[in-house]
């Protein structure tokens, strides 16, 4: 089995390389990615690439086809991440996150590739109502990113037949440590300010519902999408990834992770406005449908498993809003360092001048 992963050097890539690898240990496991958070290594023995059979560097909006040839299954995690990227970057984040996935998903097509898992989001609910959002509910997307989404499962699902096998996961919003961490995602961010700073700050009034997932539930999942057949869910599906147990206001996700450090204060902003972005969601078809592949761990695992990651990397940064840890800074440092262009691809002037750079793309 040859499978592609792109994006596979970001936050969630990095463990599902390591996830797959374990599963599968005879596939053909190849992975594509344009490399801006490729040395942003936390907390890792060793480079985690080794459990790939090969690593391309290459931009996803101008896909090398002939990678293609021989590919059994597609998991495609490549896009800008995140809301304040999405804003910055609107247009760049419609072109990498709906139309390159389009593109890449009728390149596998036309090349006999059976699968083609798509890393979507609940955050395409938006605005949402008391009741958990089932699929079948109408979309609210209030962001670039979560339109994004929504734009790119909508032209997926005119590609999948019985030949061709579309997964959209709408994950939960994402958490947990990884040797590619990201804290600008909310649970990483409450952790670290409770061990740097002692204090917890909502910035809204904490009363906004997020559902979450651990990371490494998310590479369980995509292994269960690499396999799906028909008979689970037919050719297309969108399908919410996560836990009914995960749903949670803000302001219980700040007091559960300070119950496991001592002294951590919580701040909330009483005069913040409303937060539009708060919703509960439905999970029950995601159980019914992978019942062996549903989420395993707990809020209060994860908690602990960030705190002592942190640690056990000698994490010491009080000001880590403002490093290299949260994506969007990255991205600025790049462009400020002349790295990059406005449209977020790699200059072609700084890679000449750059003799030590290991990132440029292999196949053009």
């Amino acid at each position: 089995m040859r499978v592609l992963i792109t994006g596979n050097l970001g936050y969630v890539g990095t463990i599902l390389t390591q996830h797959l690898r374990r599963i599968f240990p005879e596939a053909e496991l190849i992975g594509f990615d344009i490399g801006y958070f490729a040395q942003n290594l936390t907390g890792a023995g060793r480079f985690p690439e080794v459990n790939l059979n090969a690593q391309v560097f290459g931009d996803i909006r101008s896909f090398p086809e002939k990678l293609l040839e021989g590919t059994d299954a597609i998991l495609n995690l490549a896009a800008i991440s995140n809301d304040p990227i999405g804003n910055r970057f609107a247009e760049v984040t419609m072109e990498v996150n709906y139309r390159a996935a389009e593109r890449l998903a009728g390149l596998a097509k036309k090349y006999g590739v059976k699968h083609f898992v798509f890393a979507s989001s609940c955050s395409i609910y938006g605005a949402a109502s008391d009741s958990p959002k089932l699929e079948s509910d109408n979309l609210n997307p209030l962001t670039a990113y979560a339109r994004s989404k929504v734009e790119a499962e909508r032209a997926l699902e005119t590609l999948a037949d019985e030949s061709f096998i579309v997964t959209c996961l709408r994950f939960a919003t994402a958490c947990g440590f990884s040797q590619r961490l990201r804290l600008d995602l909310v649970l990483n961010d409450f952790v670290a300010a409770a061990l740097m700073n002692g204090e917890i700050s909502i910035l809204s009034d904490g009363t906004p519902w997020r559902p979450l997932i651990n990371v490494r539930d998310m590479a369980r999942a995509f292994e269960w999408a690499l396999g799906r057949g028909l008979r689970e869910g037919g050719a297309f599906l969108a399908v919410n990834t996560g836990s009914n147990d995960w749903n949670i206001q803000v302001r219980e996700l700040a007091e559960a992770v300070a119950s496991q450090f001592d002294g951590v204060r919580i701040s909330v902003n009483p005069k913040a406005e409303r937060d539009k972005r708060s919703y509960r969601v439905n999970f029950d078809l995601f159980h019914e449908l992978a019942p062996a592949h549903i989420p395993v761990h707990d809020l209060v695992s994860t908690i602990r498993e960030l705190r002592d990651g942190l640690r056990d990397m000698g994490f010491a940064d009080d000001e880590f809003r403002q490093s290299r840890l949260i994506r969007l800074n990255e991205l600025n440092r790049l462009l400020a360092m002349g790295a990059l262009d406005e449209s977020l691809q790699w200059d072609p002037a700084f890679r000449k001048q750059d003799g030590t750079r290991t990132l440029s793309p292999v196949h053009q």
